[in-house]
């Protein structure tokens, strides 16, 4: 099968297209002839040797498909079933191994495309809203990066539960996406200091929660918009991991809370994946959740969709496709 490997830790160049064995499910495994494959920040800092990946490695989390070989012991899902997942390494590849209790079963009204979109950018809003922090009529969130794929997931749902949604993006031509995201407010951080923009907009009072997917770039300031007793939620790094703190200044902010969340912790029990996955797809049928592809790449090209993850112009997902 052909397949993208990382060699050694680097830039976008490290990503080059090679030939490996097919895979052989073990037990408790399937074998999945990838149909589309998602490219996330997660597979950056994989690339990038900021996660635990020992090079040489195929990088890679998230995509759909259909089951082609099951291993001992498995009787779900079954050959010529179709299933998505977001969290078998080495997913860049035409075949890719997966646990059969973590193979999301994939409506045959959603394409292994739209399910490679929606999976885990889709469970990662939907933990977000649910549990970090249970969206509530009334209440104001800032959210970084809100024309990005988590971004205006996060944006919508939240718009649609009632919260006065500020968003801010990196430049002014993401600010329309933004805004039909839900945003009733967009900042556009290339213009100036958000923060003074956010407490502006709330009349000095601060939002309930921060949503914060950049990290380095904007952890300090967003801790200063939040109300007293509000809640930062630290999604991501896109920008670099965020400074070091002491707890102890939580309290000088009003007893403010910080959490870094993770889908891991969230959807790692089958029932509960398959049944925040099931209320996902229910929400893509409802509108609740809208698809938004950027570009679509094939396998070998897995170096320039990095590059245009990392440039900051992207809107929508980006996908892999292997054939």
């Amino acid at each position: 099968m052909r397949a993208v490997v990382v060699e050694r830790p680097g830039g976008p160049e490290v990503l080059v297209i090679a030939e490996r064995p097919d895979p052989v499910p073990g037990p408790g495994e399937v074998v999945v002839r990838t149909g589309a494959v998602g490219v996330n920040f997660k597979d950056v800092y994989e690339r990038e040797g900021r996660t635990a990946a020992v090079a040489p490695f195929v990088p890679g989390c998230e995509g759909a498909g259909t089951v082609v070989a099951a291993g001992p012991g498995v009787s779900a899902p079954a050959v010529g079933d179709r299933v998505a997942w977001w969290a078998s390494p080495g997913s860049y590849a035409e075949l890719v191994t997966v646990r059969a209790d973590a193979a999301v079963p994939v409506p045959d009204d959603v394409t292994d495309a739209d399910a490679a979109s929606v999976l885990l950018q889709g469970l990662t809003a939907h933990y977000l809203v649910t549990s970090t922090w249970p969206a509530r009529k009334g209440a104001t969130a800032l959210v970084h990066a809100a024309a990005g794929g988590v971004g205006r997931h996060l944006s919508r749902l939240l718009a649609d539960s009632g919260v006065r949604v500020i968003g801010t993006v990196s430049s002014a031509e993401k600010a329309g996406t933004a805004a039909a995201a839900g945003v009733t407010e967009v900042v556009v951080r290339e213009h100036g200091d958000f923060a003074a923009r956010v407490r502006e907009l709330t009349d000095g009072r601060g939002v309930d929660v921060v949503f914060d997917s950049i990290g380095r770039d904007t952890f300090e300031a967003g801790l200063g918009v939040l109300a007293r007793r509000g809640t930062f939620v630290l999604v991501g790094a896109a920008s670099g991991p965020a400074p070091a703190l002491d707890p102890q200044s939580l309290a000088a902010r009003g007893s403010v809370f910080l959490t870094r969340p993770t889908l891991v912790d969230h959807a790692t029990e089958p029932e509960e994946l398959r049944a925040r996955a099931a209320e996902v797809f229910d929400w893509l049928r409802e509108g609740r959740i809208r698809l938004s592809v950027s570009n679509t790449y094939p396998l070998a090209e897995a170096a320039r969709a990095h590059a245009d993850l990392q440039s900051g112009r992207t809107t929508g997902k980006l996908l892999l496709r292997p054939s």
